[in-house]
């Protein structure tokens, strides 16, 4: 078997059912098939696939090509570690992300390498590199979940992570599981329809809250 067919997604139908969402304008279809599952199969992910997300993640841009981002990876091929990052998680989060099979925190450098300034785009630029990662992630099959609900403290300790870095968000990947797993809690989230703000609400023109002519009265 090829790398190019390893990496191939698997044909098979989502538990959950269909999220794909109507849109009002046209969008690429892996935009409109990206979202933020709460059930996860217990299915490892394979390292090419989670290598091809981290490279797709790689490839963002930032200021100054910086590339503030660090990515902290536990697999439950590793029980300790997996254990350690899940117990970083709010206990919420822990109840659903304990069934993926890949656990991330994403980290930023708030720093420039090149002078030591402050970088306050690096919360942005971490931002974009997942929105990579979360696209070739749902081209592959897979899905992820990102959280801002974890121990921020806890997981500079864990972890070590060193003064002028932040972690930003916990992270859970992996391929889609069947709801019934969930509580029937969860499962009314994991079935809800997706729903975006329309363009009207944050496009703006002339000022702050002046809807632009581009997107009043468009069908």
């Amino acid at each position: 078997m090829t790398q190019a067919q390893e990496l191939q997604p698997p044909q098979h139908q989502n538990p959950s059912g269909s999220k794909t969402p109507d849109t009002q304008y046209p969008v690429e279809n892996l935009l409109r098939q990206r979202w933020s599952p709460l059930a996860f199969s217990d299915q490892a992910v394979e390292t090419e696939k989670l290598c091809s997300v981290l490279e797709a993640a790689s490839w963002a841009a930032s200021s100054f090509n910086e590339q503030p981002w660090s990515f902290i990876i536990a697999t439950k091929d590793n029980p300790t570690e997996f254990e350690r990052l899940l117990n970083c998680l709010a206990q919420g989060n822990q109840e659903w992300a304990k069934n993926a099979p890949v656990l991330m925190l994403s980290v930023a450098k708030l720093y420039f390498e090149r002078n030591g300034v402050e970088n306050r785009h690096a919360f942005h630029d971490v931002g974009a590199a997942v929105a990579n990662l979360a696209i070739q992630a749902t081209a592959l099959g897979l899905f992820i979940h990102q959280m801002a609900g974890f121990d921020v403290a806890k997981a500079r300790e864990a972890y070590n992570i060193a003064e002028g870095y932040e972690p930003v968000a916990a992270i859970a990947l992996g391929y889609i599981g069947d709801p019934k797993t969930l509580s029937e809690r969860l499962v009314q989230r994991e079935l809800a329809p997706r729903t975006r703000k329309p363009l009207e609400k944050f496009v703006f023109s002339g000022g702050w809250n002046q809807v632009s002519p581009l997107v009043i009265g468009q069908d």
